[in-house]
């Protein structure tokens, strides 16, 4: 029976991906001991005794020209024959883990043919992809949220979902150890220190680090005792080391392989892509100043979908301005400097105005801080009812 041991396949790509349906697996065999689970997935689900038919590295694209057209040929070969192992040997729910572009549309199928499913990870829909709507209602029976506003949004579409909070505020302590953080980094408690974070995918770095950098340098050279440090994604290190030196910089850097956390807990503020990684800045309640830049077309493209006037997680969850946002050709040098050394200055001239953004963060922090695991295995359970 159902109700005794279900099997759930589940599709998950990338880092993030990997790290929610770990969660929800731990949910899910707290519930039911038995569970069976299968289809794509990372190490952190195959951990959690799930039985990756295609480890979801698969899904990831990257590279240009010829290699990509390989890669999402690929995908899309994975897809239909996934599609075909579901379809003969059917799960009692299939739960696709964000991956819009691959899961909604495998989601649609499986349900025509009566198999339960689910998405998790509502599909940015308030950002600038109202068009989706149509396509998460004839894919999902349900959603599993992860910001506590969209349960509302999808309900006036006629979808049903449930808020399990989001999984980064059990992760990152509510009142982070700057100090410890610090040490593991070599920096003294009193240094002044800038986390530069631009982006971890190459594409972003490709139009993002060399203004972070200028911008650095005149940082630099206005606060010679600053610290900066940058995490760098292990990829893309030595191209961030070469947009650097090519920026004059590399010297006044400190490039460290991953530790992005550890970064964010030790610094004053942050210059920082948009991107979740400003979500996890504003759950270490630091200062930054959030900037994007991409092709021209793509920029256009994007602004014609965008509805709502915030492009940063952190002021569209606080619902205004909390932190400066530069975009595009607003993200100049100069401008990103001043906007960063204006937070600089803040911590000894006007300690008030940060104090009231940790405040506004720490708030942040308890709103998005749930028993995720517990309520997500619930929302399913009640769904296979």
């Amino acid at each position: 029976m159902v109700a005794e041991s279900p099997r759930v396949a589940m599709v998950a790509g990338e880092t993030s991906g990997d790290l929610l349906a770990g969660l929800l697996l731990d949910g899910l065999r707290a519930r039911w001991p038995a569970v069976a689970s299968m289809g794509i997935g990372g190490p952190r689900m195959q951990e959690r005794g799930f039985h990756a038919w295609w480890p979801s590295e698969r899904l990831a694209v990257h590279g240009y020209s010829v290699e990509l057209v390989r890669r999402l040929l690929g995908i899309l070969r994975i897809r239909r024959q996934l599609r075909a192992r579901l379809l003969a040997d059917k799960p009692d729910v299939f739960i696709g883990v964000d991956a819009p572009d691959f899961n909604l549309g495998l989601e649609a199928d499986l349900r025509a043919a009566g198999i339960k499913t689910v998405h998790f990870v509502c599909p940015s829909i308030w950002a600038w992809r109202a068009d989706r709507v149509e396509k998460i209602r004839a894919s999902a029976d349900h959603v599993l949220c992860i910001f506590p506003f969209e349960p509302e949004l999808l309900a006036r579409q006629g979808i049903a979902a449930t808020y399990v909070g989001h999984p980064l505020a059990s992760v990152i302590p509510r009142v982070p150890d700057k100090a410890a953080a610090r040490a593991q980094l070599g920096l003294a408690v009193h240094d002044e220190v800038l986390a530069i974070l631009p982006g971890s995918r190459s594409a972003e770095v490709a139009y993002i680090a060399k203004p972070f950098f200028q911008a650095a340098a005149l940082i630099k050279k206005a606060r010679p005792a600053i610290k900066i440090v940058v995490p760098a994604v292990p990829a893309l290190r030595a191209r961030i080391e070469q947009i650097a030196r090519e920026c004059g910089v590399l010297d006044a850097l400190t490039i460290v392989t991953g530790q992005s956390h550890s970064v964010l807990a030790a610094c004053d503020v942050t210059l920082i892509a948009s991107g979740t990684a400003t979500l996890e800045a504003a759950l270490f309640k630091r200062p930054m100043v959030i900037s994007y830049h991409m092709h021209p077309i793509s920029w256009r493209l994007m602004r014609r979908k965008q509805l709502q006037p915030w492009v940063g997680l952190p002021n569209i969850l606080c619902r205004e301005f909390v932190v400066p946002e530069l975009l595009q050709d607003a993200a100049t040098p100069d401008a990103l400097a001043t906007a960063v050394q204006d937070w600089l200055d803040a911590r000894l001239l006007d300690p008030a105005r940060i104090q009231r953004l940790e405040q506004r963060f720490t708030a942040l922090h308890d709103d998005l801080q749930r028993d995720t695991p517990r309520l997500a295995a619930h929302a399913i359970q009640n769904l296979l009812a």
